[in-house]
């Protein structure tokens, strides 16, 4: 059984509800028929079709979420029935409010408005102050990768790099159901260069060591060495990951976005995501490209995340 199909049936157990908040664009009514009709999900659908959040009828509730959530941003209470006007904070706030498992956007907003409508209506995990991403790569001999961060932070400080790679090792058991192995990538290897980015990336493993003891990571590694043993023996003797790390956490966004989309489109993987990370309730972004399989997957993923 591929990772994929796993995913599905996974989600398709737990009986969970998916908010989908952009329920006017025909990609994503076609991922709620199929949520429906194959039992994956029960898809809560935001639109003309669905619901309308000024129509609902926990409008008013919402509005108050979002003014207590947030009192210094809101003016008044107009200003807060405004904001839950919105279809993304509307989605948000209805899974913090316990009416939905998870949300799911980004298949017409941007990243930057699905990230603003989670720390609205959701906020970070505690103890999180780095919300970031992961896409899934699920490659055509059967091995899954976690990349992170490829859409959220674009020049992460080192501790930022610790929490993305924290929040990407707590959601790879549920996920992928294995031990997350940590590789902090980087143009160098233990020193190979001399060079202030390498040594960020450095100083990130430090921090994470001290967040997550019990879980395997080093760095700073380059790409070789974290994923092929052989390389790992030459270039990284003694590494506790062996080459064989299975998330890859990458120094920045440009490096991040670029990596992911290269093993997608020339090395034939499957990129499940963007999912969000770091937040206190399941809450994902979409490619704007997403298909309406995508769609599905990603919010099997976000049921699982809640698991």
């Amino acid at each position: 059984m591929t990772f994929r199909t796993e995913l599905l049936q996974r989600a398709a157990r737990l009986k969970r509800r998916v908010v989908l908040a952009e329920g006017d664009d025909p990609r994503v009514v076609e991922a709620a028929e199929r949520l429906r009709k194959e039992g994956i999900a029960e898809p809560i659908v935001i639109g003309s079709r669905g619901i309308v959040p000024t129509r609902d009828s926990r409008y008013g509730r919402v509005a108050q979420h979002l003014r207590d959530r947030r009192p210094d941003k809101v003016n008044d209470a107009v200003h807060a029935l405004d904001l839950a006007a919105d279809p993304l904070r509307f989605a948000a706030s209805l899974v913090a409010l316990g009416e939905a498992d998870g949300c799911v956007a980004g298949a017409v907003a941007t990243t930057a408005d699905v990230v603003r409508a989670a720390l609205w209506g959701i906020g970070p995990a505690p103890g999180s102050r780095t919300v970031s991403s992961a896409f899934y790569m699920a490659l055509p001999d059967g091995r899954v990768f976690t990349f992170a961060d490829c859409a959220v932070v674009p020049e992460p400080a080192p501790l930022q790099l610790a929490e993305i790679a924290l929040a990407a090792a707590r959601d790879r058991n549920r996920l992928v159901g294995d031990q997350p192995r940590v590789a902090f990538l980087s143009f160098s290897t233990h020193g190979s260069a001399v060079n202030g980015a390498a040594a960020r990336v450095r100083e990130a493993v430090d921090h994470f060591r001290t967040l997550a003891p019990g879980i395997e990571a080093d760095g700073e590694l380059q790409v070789d060495a974290a994923v092929e043993p052989a390389v790992a023996a030459r270039k990284a003797p003694g590494s506790p990951l062996g080459g064989r790390a299975n998330i890859l956490v990458f120094p920045d966004l440009d490096s991040g976005n670029i990596g992911y989309k290269l093993v997608q489109r020339l090395g034939g993987a499957a990129a499940l995501g963007p999912l969000l990370q770091g937040l206190a309730l399941p809450m994902s972004d979409l490619s704007r490209g997403a298909t309406p399989e995508d769609i599905v997957e990603v919010s099997a993923m976000v049921v699982l995340q809640g698991e």
